[in-house]
């Protein structure tokens, strides 16, 4: 599998990140460890994560394989701070010690004594930017971040706290959303990510499971649209452009003789300013289309194809 540097820093991490969101929770040790095998086989390296998940569960999973037969050395492990769990629900909050208390917890269940990316993971209006970016500074300042960087910031923030940071330390990421059902970026934190040097890692870049066209007949009893607390997740994408999409996806996937899971991937993997993008899944066979996803090249006239139906309007005043 092929690297990819992140933004303008000197940090490079896999093409394809192994993402975690499930684990401890639908995916078990067993089903992880075969994933991590398969995805360390194919070259991966970087393992995303968040305090957050499974309420630390993901971190305590990731923690347990590579304290058994996986070298720590072998993998990038990237995690986020900044959502704190309260009687009623998750809270965000990215104050400085809040971030720095969740950043020591995910050590201690991951069994490390750094993390190679630390993200913020979502903007918090109550708290100013610079006191969440002090926190960043004390993490790689004391070695226990590598690189630090942004989550789900939208283009005005992203570009407001990069500004601010500067040199000190100068932020290497944001992770976002994107897909071909998703190119919000594209307006405008997309173009303040490559203006500011930072490189993007995409989330759900397979459409938060619909464009691997599971769903274009029925829901299936044992998908992410069929559970309870992931259900609402990925209504969103059951529509009619959607349904589109993912037709489009069908025919092109048919000629190249590969899945539409492939296709998707390729095209977001295709993205100038895209570094890495995070998957998911809930077993080892569910990844392996997206590790093949990695050295598809897609005929460019396919790439205009998806990018016609797709399209978003960027109107005014992006539209140049």
């Amino acid at each position: 599998m092929q690297r990819a540097r992140v933004g303008t820093t000197g940090l490079e991490v896999s093409r394809v990140a192994l993402g975690t969101m499930a684990w401890s929770r639908d995916t078990d040790a067993e089903q992880a460890g075969g994933q991590l095998d398969a995805f360390l086989d194919a070259g991966g390296t970087l393992l995303d994560t968040a305090a957050s998940y499974a309420d630390g569960g993901s971190e305590e999973l990731i923690g347990s394989l590579l304290g058994g037969s996986v070298s720590r050395s072998d993998v990038q492990i990237c995690t986020k701070a900044g959502i704190r769990r309260t009687a009623t629900g998750g809270m965000v909050d990215a104050s400085r010690d809040t971030m720095l208390d969740t950043l020591d917890a995910s050590l201690r269940r991951l069994g490390t004594d750094h993390v190679d990316v630390w993200l913020v993971h979502q903007l918090d209006a109550a708290t100013p930017l610079d006191e969440t970016l002090h926190a960043l500074e004390i993490a790689v300042n004391s070695g226990r971040a590598r690189y630090v960087g942004v989550s789900n910031f939208p283009g005005w923030a992203t570009a407001s706290i990069a500004t601010l940071a500067g040199t000190r330390p100068s932020l290497a990421a944001t992770q976002v959303e994107y897909s071909l059902l998703q190119r919000g970026i594209e307006r405008e934190v997309a173009p303040a990510a490559s203006a500011l040097g930072l490189g993007v890692m995409a989330w759900s870049p397979l459409g938060r499971g619909v464009l691997t066209g599971k769903y274009r007949s029925a829901i299936p009893a044992d998908s992410r649209a069929a559970s309870e607390h992931l259900s609402g997740f990925v209504e969103p994408y059951l529509d009619e452009r959607a349904g589109a999409i993912v037709q489009a996806l069908a025919i092109a996937s048919e000629g190249l003789g590969v899945t539409p899971q492939e296709v998707a991937l390729a095209w977001v993997l295709d993205r100038t300013f895209i570094s890495s993008a995070v998957v998911g899944a809930r077993t080892a066979e569910q990844l392996e289309p997206s590790l093949a996803a990695a050295s598809l090249t897609l005929p460019p006239a396919i790439v205009d194809a998806l990018d016609e139906i797709s399209a978003i309007d960027l109107g005014y005043p992006e539209r140049r």
